[in-house]
């Protein structure tokens, strides 16, 4: 049987768990464990914390209404910075961190306003990651633009816990009604208001005038603005303005505008919010609470960021020394005590076999003679058994000694072997408090090891074959603070097979982001090679400059003094033996300066698990602090347990996988499953050629700020949004590279080797249409052949006068002839032109036209969004009149000219 892909896909939403280690729980129709982290460089402010209290006690009101007495917050942590002062109230936090936090109070990257919102890049019905709210937010009184911060908050948690998305379009605030009338994007359509341009202001007053047709498009001219009036009646919608008196629901299948060209309608199939919340996995087995006295107030603790405490406890058993496990654990631990850990940790370290030994207490880092003093005790000789729970409890012991809680503290634990007594110990891991980070060397490792991460809220990995894994495994557990300014970046980590007395030469760009700290770090498996590196200005490094540890672990280590030029620096590595060896490069790095954050990329993928066939999705996220960064490429290579590799090209295309364009995160299907057992991620993100920019628009999935309201007649305005400037729109960067490691994911389901796809070509998001002369314009990215690998075998177009009528029977509309359209390679840009016969056609003349693709197996992917296309013949400017300025009053005469529009 083969399963469609809506039923794949809802598994995949639905059965297997995401990515993101929230510790919200939904119990007794109460959210606990909420996490709200404030960032380490905002400055201390007890009203700060008053007013997140606030935000969330009404919020909780609000959201019990909202959900019709379904849900409330009962208890939150608010997790203080290091930054801040100690204080007798602050409690120790356990597996609490800023970067696992449900919502980040940080500053913006280049402050351009306080707009709040949810970094949300999932399908509909997924989660978000985070809500940032920005100090600035809660310390001035913005009530008149956003509305109270409770409803806000509201706002932001349909976004973040629901995935849910908003109902009005900055980009396309107007559409053309199925009525043929000019409406404001927005739901419900029972909320009015006024249409007008503002001529000139000055103060808090605006000269204005009635809204033009605009002839070319047959819309509003561009500076035309909605203006709601303050006094409604309608109830809905939270997730278009939430900030009016009378919103106090989301809309439902009843009051839902399917109309609206908003992502609401693009991402959830036309569904009102309301009917996706109901559908996920919170509502499903909660009901109204009958009581009718309202739930006690939200509980708040105050925890307080400790220092990072850190125990890496590392395998030595017999089967260490296989592969050379044991040599390359020790380079990757030597690699992470001195270039990663962040400077003033504290760190220990233990080794195990079947019995444990504290090699070192917990040691303050502070100069290159205490990384000495860890190092030192690597092990040198693997032998004996695996105990993990010894290995375990010696870690919590080594940090008790040190007079530090086990709470909060961190366990790098690697191992390569099974044990059956693991779950012993279980019990003893969720009561220390502790995060455990596992690495899994080697096919074998204890399948229990990923159970240890999940109940930690602890990184896992998986490196086998790619003699780099491990070192890219240990370069990813940075603090979880957000300093990410402090944070270790991996610029380069390759390994390069090379012939005896051949050279190999490599190039690897340091950016003006960062600079601090650097080193070029190279190993080799059986003679050390000549090395020569070169910075921007001609300066020479040679071999003798490569410190050499002295611990026979194949790997020497360059420092770069003070700040790394910025440019292109080039390395020269000639194999000194007579036969193959395998050689590596590695590259760490930190920020140039504190103030200034770094480009950063992090990755993962959709779950921790997958079942053959339901596809998984590689996320890659690349930013300058908030920003995102554009115009790169960003290559994914997944790595299955038996050391096959298949290699893809991540997109911000805003098709196939990817939700939005130009967001900074980059997305693909992943379907090659080769068997079952541990994969692991990497990625390289590259900026080249000065193709990479920077975006700096304000971020979707935000409430909606309101330029004003209409009161008693009279509009009302609120201060302008700060506005940026157009030539920093996008603001380019230079040439960059950064390499990260993601958590692995485990395959079940799958037999050895490929198998033919039972997945359909991925849906069309992007549809576009436009008239020209008598021909319907047709534009979109081009599926895969599978999801949006390969290329589809043709498409079905189908076109109607009615979008009642394509929406609910799709496949008795009208079929435009393709004969002549052949599928592209997926990610390419599609152009289809048509002439629409057996029809009239005449001025005003609306169609409504949708696309699906077919594969080579037959299979047909899900019918693309509606989009619609009006005929129209342009007037001469003088001739379009102003029109009525009451949205419900609108009517739509016939003039103007092809206009492009995506109902959803």
């Amino acid at each position: 049987m083969v399963l469609s892909l809506n039923v794949i896909l809802f598994l995949t939403l639905h059965l297997l768990p995401g990515m993101k280690s929230s510790m919200v729980n939904l119990i007794n129709n109460a959210y606990d464990g909420i996490v709200i982290a404030i960032n380490p460089s905002v400055p201390e402010d007890e009203k700060l914390i008053e007013n997140i209290k606030e935000m969330v006690t009404e919020a909780s009101t609000y959201l019990l209404y909202a959900t019709k007495r379904r849900v409330y917050f009962r208890n939150v942590r608010i997790l203080i910075p290091m930054t801040w002062k100690s204080k007798s109230e602050y409690f120790i936090p356990k597996q609490e961190s800023y970067d696992q936090a449900d919502v980040i109070v940080a500053n913006p990257y280049l402050k351009y306003g306080d707009d709040p919102y949810t970094l949300q890049y999932g399908r509909c019905g997924e989660k978000g990651k985070y809500i940032h709210f920005t100090p600035n937010f809660f310390l001035t009184d913005n009530f008149h633009i956003y509305g109270s911060r409770g409803r806000i908050f509201v706002h932001e948690w349909a976004h973040l816990r629901w995935g849910v998305f908003d109902e009005y379009n900055v980009d396309r605030p107007f559409y053309i009604s199925r009525k043929n009338t000019i409406e404001a994007t927005r739901c419900s359509t029972h909320i009015t208001g006024t249409n007008v341009v503002f001529k000139k202001c000055q103060g808090g007053s605006c000269i204005t005038r009635p809204c033009r047709r605009d002839s070319q498009t047959g819309l509003y001219e561009a500076k035309c603005t909605f203006i709601p009036e303050k006094s409604q009646t309608a109830k809905e919608s939270i997730m278009f303005i939430q900030s009016l008196h009378s919103v106090t629901e989301f809309c439902t299948e009843k009051t839902h505008n399917t109309e609206a060209p908003n992502l609401q309608n693009k991402m959830c199939n036309g569904k009102s919010t309301w009917d996706v919340i109901t559908n996920s996995v919170d509502f499903q087995n909660t009901s109204p609470m009958t009581e009718r006295n309202p739930p006690t107030r939200p509980t708040f603790s105050l925890l307080r960021s400790k220092q990072r405490v850190v125990c890496l406890v590392l395998d030595k058993s017999g089967s260490m020394s296989l592969e050379d496990r044991l040599i390359r654990m020790n380079q990757a631990a030597e690699l992470y005590l001195i270039q990663v850990i962040e400077k003033g940790s504290l760190v220990g370290m233990v080794t195990f076999d079947s019995v444990a030994k504290i090699q070192n207490h917990l040691t303050r880092i502070t100069d290159d003679n205490v990384y000495q003093k860890i190092t030192a005790n690597l092990p040198q000789e693997a032998n004996g058994g695996t105990s993990i729970c010894r290995g375990l409890k010696a870690g919590f012991q080594a940090i008790i000694h040190s007079n530090e809680s086990t709470s909060g503290s961190e366990i790098i634990l690697l191992t390569d072997g099974e044990d059956k007594e693991i779950n012993l110990c279980f019990e003893d891991v969720k009561q220390s408090g502790a995060i455990i980070h596992t690495i899994a060397l080697g096919p074998s490792a204890a399948k229990e090891l990923e159970t240890l991460s999940n109940m930690t809220g602890g990184y896992r990995f998986f490196a086998n074959k790619d003699i780099n894994g491990l070192t890219n495994a240990f370069s990813r557990i940075s603090s979880r603070s957000g300093s990410i300014t402090q944070q270790a970046i991996q610029l380069e980590s390759k390994a390069l097979n090379i012939t005896g007395r051949k050279r190999v030469n490599g190039t690897v760009p340091v950016d003006s982001t960062i600079g601090n700290d650097t080193f070029f770090v190279v190993t080799w498996t059986i003679k050390k090679p000549e090395i020569v590196l070169q910075d921007p200005k001609g300066k020479k490094y040679k071999t003798s400059d490569f410190k050499e540890d002295k611990l026979n672990i194949r790997s020497a280590r360059l420092r770069i003094p003070g700040i790394a030029e910025t440019g292109t620096w080039t390395y020269s590595l000639l194999n000194n033996h007579v036969s193959f060896q395998m050689l590596t490069v590695t590259v760490t790095t930190r920020a140039r300066s504190p103030t200034t954050p770094p480009v950063t990329a992090t990755a993962h993928m959709s779950q921790h698990t997958a079942h053959y066939p339901s596809p998984v999705i590689v996320y890659a996220q690349v930013s300058q602090g908030f920003l995102p960064v554009l115009g790169i490429s960003v290559i994914a290579i997944i790595e299955t347990e038996d050391g096959r590799q298949v290699t893809l090209e991540l997109w911000d295309n805003g098709a196939g996988a990817d939700t939005v364009k130009n967001d900074g995160i980059y997305s693909r299907y992943f379907t090659d499953y080769y068997g079952n057992g541990r994969y692991s991620l990497k990625v390289h993100a590259r900026g080249r050629d000065n193709t990479a920019r920077l975006n700096l628009r304000q971020p979707q999935n935000k409430a909606l700020y309101v330029p004003g309201y209409v009161e008693n007649g009279k509009i009302i305005l609120n201060p302008p949004r700060p506005e940026v400037r157009d030539d920093l729109a996008k603001a380019k960067i230079e040439d960059f590279s950064r390499l990260t490691y993601g958590e692995s994911f485990t395959v079940s389901g799958a037999l050895p080797g490929n198998h033919p796809s039972v997945l359909p070509p991925n849906k069309i998001t992007d549809l576009e249409a436009k008239f020209k002369e008598d021909y319907i314009q047709l534009s979109w990215t081009a599926p895969g052949n599978v999801l949006d690998k390969g290329k589809a075998n043709s498409y079905i177009i189908r076109i109607s006068k009615s979008f009642m009528d394509l929406q609910e029977d799709f496949d008795n509309a009208t079929l435009v002839n393709t004969s002549n359209l052949i599928p592209k390679e997926a990610g390419s840009k599609e152009n289809f032109e048509f002439k629409p016969e057996h029809f009239r056609v005449e001025n005003g003349t609306k169609f409504y036209v949708a696309v699906q693709a077919i594969n080579e197996a037959n299979l047909i992917s899900e019918v693309s969004h509606i989009v619609q296309a009006i005929k129209f013949i342009p007037l001469p400017e003088d001739s379009v009149h102003a029109l009525g300025t009451k949205i419900s009053a609108i009517s739509l005469a016939i003039f103007g000219l092809p206009m492009i529009f995506s109902i959803f």
